[in-house]
């Protein structure tokens, strides 16, 4: 692909999507801990400092100490008496995947709320030889959610071949079908506990995602981005209208845009494929 196609296929990724306004309403929560990933910036910083001023604490969870530490006191400049507490992990590393885990469990309670925000776009690979966008937008989530206990106790690395751009976004976008089939297959085996979970789409927003794109594109894509993309804030609504809205526990395992349920294809509501991708990422993991 020569660079003509590739100004093409940005062009195409930039086009403006619109959201309707929408926004959650000011529920307090106290003595709940949230641990929140991709929280250093963009929206999921955007979300943890919600949950900081409605009384939750909240539990930074992401790579770089420099980025968590300075988000940390953002979070204790929004409420003073916050006990956040940064914790070092790295979505790219099952080592530092399970070490976070094992050092989460010793430390935290076992009911709160996880929120699996991580999310990059761009080439390269993980530590561990999968592709960097499958390894930390799907598989490190997926390792985490699985090792750490809620309530969840009582072959081919990569996503495509290649890494061009048009390829990338292949990843990433498949990337997002395994989270929602993933979300899928564990509310299946999550049934009959009272744990839920939820799987969003925030909406076109002004982030930091394309930070591991070539030079060029970032320049392309910065203005047009900060034109026509909504701020971190609105694209926070869905994710704590998941985490906080009463009575969509039956929705557990549902996928949801603009603060509301939306309908997926049909490849996001297969049972047969969801289970299939479950055992592996299993394999993959070596968490069987």
């Amino acid at each position: 692909m020569d660079i003509a196609e590739e100004l093409m296929l940005f062009v195409a990724l930039i086009m403006w999507i619109g959201i309707k306004k929408t926004g959650v309403r000011s529920t307090k929560i106290k003595n709940v801990f949230c641990c929140s990933l991709g929280n250093n910036t963009g929206i999921g910083k955007a979300t943890a400092l919600d949950l900081a001023k409605r009384g939750a604490r909240v539990i930074p969870a992401c790579r770089s100490k420099q980025k968590a530490e300075a988000a940390v006191y953002d979070i204790r400049r929004e409420r003073r008496r916050n006990e956040a507490v940064f914790m070092q992990l790295d979505l790219g590393s099952l080592k530092s995947v399970f070490s976070f885990a094992e050092t989460f469990q010793k430390t935290e309670p076992r009911s709160g709320l996880l929120i699996n925000n991580a999310g990059m776009l761009g080439p390269g690979h993980t530590e561990d030889g999968f592709g960097m966008v499958f390894g930390v937008n799907h598989l490190g989530h997926f390792l985490l959610t699985c090792s750490v206990d809620f309530a969840l106790l009582g072959t081919h690395k990569d996503l495509v071949p290649g890494q061009s751009t048009w390829l990338n976004f292949r990843a990433y976008c498949h990337s997002k079908l395994c989270n929602v089939v993933f979300n899928r297959e564990l509310a299946n085996r999550l049934d009959g506990t009272s744990v839920t979970t939820y799987s969003l789409h925030p909406g076109v927003i002004h982030t930091e995602l394309g930070r591991n794109l070539k030079q060029w594109q970032r320049l392309f894509l910065e203005p047009i981005t900060k034109l026509f993309f909504m701020e971190t804030v609105r694209g926070a609504q869905t994710t704590l209208h998941c985490a906080l809205q009463e009575c969509i526990e039956p929705l557990s395992g549902h996928y949801f845009s603009s603060c509301a349920l939306q309908d997926v294809g049909a490849k996001g509501q297969d049972d047969a494929l969801a289970r299939k991708l479950w055992e592996v990422i299993e394999r993959l993991s070596d968490l069987s």
